[in-house]
């Protein structure tokens, strides 16, 4: 969606927006790509009526906005409000992960580097639409900060306690693997 919003015909100052996202989406036909020539038969199907889908959307939203909307006030209105709705459910989404860390008081389920990089991503976007002043790229990335800094604060609160359960694991792990080997002094 905010390749769409970056495209000259619904926002006139969008050329880094459309870079950056023209990027990702190539980024992301790659990796969907070897998903594809790597998966089974019913995955490949699943993912093949998704991605139909996706384009049926995407097409016919397209072909709503060019004949309906024909100022780019309005164009970007409607493409910015789907795509920062689209992106609020994208920052929303480790708010399950963040209740299981509240709730095992364990941090195993929720990785620091996704939420870091989330944190980074969602700034980032924040200082671009405040220097530009898009209330599109800024509700949404605004809340990705918000979300980013509950994860690492979460994060920090029950690293300590993880501790224990991540060592506990790996001694248990080593303890199996090892189970059926002499020790090194009998060998």
């Amino acid at each position: 969606m905010w390749l769409l919003y970056g495209t000259p015909i619904i926002h006139p100052k969008g050329l880094l927006v459309m870079t950056i996202n023209g990027a990702g989406v190539v980024i992301e036909v790659v990796f969907l790509f070897v998903f594809f020539f790597c998966s089974d038969k019913r995955k490949r199907i699943k993912l093949g009526v998704a991605i139909l889908v996706e384009v049926i959307f995407f097409v016919a939203l397209v072909a709503l906005i060019i004949t309906l909307a024909h100022t780019w006030e309005s164009r970007s209105a409607i493409v910015g409000g789907i795509a920062a709705l689209a992106s609020i459910v994208m920052y929303a989404s480790p708010l399950a992960s963040m209740k299981l860390v509240i709730t095992t008081k364990s941090v195993e389920y929720m990785p620091l580097s996704l939420s870091v990089c989330s944190l980074v991503n969602s700034l980032c976007w924040s200082l671009y639409a405040l220097v530009r002043m898009e209330i599109f790229i800024l509700a949404p990335n605004g809340i990705g900060v918000l979300l980013g800094l509950a994860q690492i604060l979460l994060y920090a609160k029950y690293y300590k306690s993880s501790k224990g359960v991540e060592g506990k694991l790996v001694l248990v792990e080593v303890g199996l693997t090892q189970g059926n080997k002499k020790p090194m002094s009998e060998a």
